[in-house]
């Protein structure tokens, strides 16, 4: 499980991609989000809106995320 830290007290499901480069682009994660690529604490999420705090776990393409 990889361990990602943000500096903020939340961050969107699209912006986190993105910060902990699991993409290299926004456009390229609301892509993934929207055809349910993504989970959030072991759910599907297709909002790429969705607010993420520190605890939450993120799994996408095999690689399991969790937010400190």
């Amino acid at each position: 499980m990889n361990e990602v830290k943000i500096n903020t007290d939340l961050i969107k499901l699209d912006s986190f991609l993105k910060w902990c480069g699991a993409v290299s682009q926004g456009s390229e994660a609301k892509i993934f989000i929207k055809n349910g690529k993504v989970k959030v604490n072991g759910e599907v999420e297709t909002k790429r809106s969705k607010k993420l705090y520190r605890g939450f776990i993120v799994e996408f393409e095999g690689e399991t995320y969790k937010i400190i």
